[in-house]
């Protein structure tokens, strides 16, 4: 009788603790539901990386003097830099530098210790291709300028939907006499200008 009731309390308490944690799944089921999809309609949308993103590099070519510091400090010694020792001034002559973003990790290292600043990561990451070839870029393609997601107006910024106010997922539902949280990019950028202006005035009214 004592084992069949020792069964019985270890059922009931499995039973209590498989019903806690069902109706926590449930919470969280619910608690999802008023927020937006995270699915980004893409590519009539897209997401704005954050400041800090490491995405397609960046190279100046008139910058790099060859010292291939960036293939010492590189996980897989990756940077390819092709320079030539001319006799006459006895410097290096770059003639080519290229990196294959098939194999890169997009750890920095070469950003973070390259001497003369020639590389920097951009918020570029839209680098898909058929061929795995094409990721191969060669001085050129990457002294391209990146790509910005806010100039195009053919896509929509989600970033501004941090702006709208608080508990509100939908920019279609703000009117727009409401106040929002904060100020959009080029409500900012008006701002300052507006606001240097003043402070201008003055010197040039001592005129």
């Amino acid at each position: 009788m004592k084992d069949f009731l020792q069964k019985v309390n270890s059922y009931i308490k499995e039973a209590f603790g498989a019903s806690k944690y069902l109706f926590d799944g449930i919470t969280v089921t619910f608690d999802h539901l008023k927020r937006r999809p995270v699915t980004v309609q893409y590519p009539y949308e897209k997401l704005i990386p954050s400041e800090r993103y490491r995405g397609r590099i960046h190279y100046e070519f008139d910058k790099c003097i060859a010292c291939e510091v960036c293939v010492r400090v590189c996980p897989i010694n990756l940077p390819v830099v092709d320079w030539v020792m001319n006799k006459e001034t006895k410097k290096k002559e770059l003639r080519n530098y290229s990196i294959d973003f098939g194999a890169c990790i997009f750890c920095g290292n070469c950003v973070e210790y390259c001497p003369t600043n020639c590389l920097s990561m951009t918020e570029e990451y839209e680098l898909a291709t058929f061929d795995r070839h094409n990721l191969n870029y060669d001085n050129v393609a990457l002294g391209r300028l990146p790509t910005n997601v806010t100039s195009d107006p053919t896509v929509q910024s989600l970033k501004q939907l941090t702006y709208l106010p608080k508990g509100v997922m939908d920019p279609h539902e703000v009117p727009a006499s409401d106040p929002r949280v904060g100020k959009l990019p080029e409500e900012v950028l008006d701002w300052m200008v507006s606001s240097n202006s003043k402070e201008e005035l003055p010197l040039g009214n001592s005129k």
